[in-house]
């Protein structure tokens, strides 16, 4: 078994403090998302976005720090994947109408800011938060067609429109 030295103290107190400090632009982040979905009425809200969000960036933190000298992408590559599984939670289809892709979309993004925050780039993750709910709770009111939550399909993925009309192939 190899030599392992363990650092009782390995960080000092601002170290961490500026970690801590991360999470919780990470959970800010996350809650303005999250304020955004429970303004429209869905189910994913403040509290699930931003526990998915501070996830991301403490694994993000753990993946840079936690494992020097290793390949640090590891961790945080798998958060996009493991992120996409509880997303596709979110999404249903019952008959030909599709719900929820723009709440698994939050939940993606939430970690997306989770990890940007976890690595320090904090104007990065404020800024795209913004832009998530400029997004999400404007863009219906400028052209609902848009929104793929209250569309019953789209070309894109191939699932009929409304009125059971199959997408245009073109």
């Amino acid at each position: 078994m190899a030599d392992v030295e363990l650092d009782v103290l390995r960080f000092t107190w601002t170290e961490e403090l500026t970690m801590l400090a991360r999470i919780g632009i990470a959970a800010a982040g996350g809650a303005l998302m999250g304020w955004e979905r429970r303004r429209s009425g869905k189910d994913t809200g403040m509290r699930t976005l931003m526990l998915v969000s501070m996830g991301a960036a403490l694994f993000t933190l753990v993946s840079i720090f936690g494992f020097e000298g290793h390949d640090q992408s590891r961790v945080a590559s798998q958060i996009v994947s493991g992120v996409g599984f509880l997303g596709a939670g979110a999404i249903l289809r019952r008959g030909e109408v599709v719900r929820g892709l723009t709440t698994a979309a939050a939940i993606w993004l939430a970690a997306a800011v989770g990890a940007a925050a976890g690595v320090g780039l904090y104007l990065v993750a404020g800024a795209t938060s913004v832009f998530a709910v400029l997004i999400m709770g404007m863009w219906p009111e400028v052209s609902p067609a848009d929104d793929v939550d209250d569309q019953a399909g789209d070309a894109e993925s191939g699932l009929p429109r409304e009125g059971g009309q199959e997408p245009d192939p073109q």
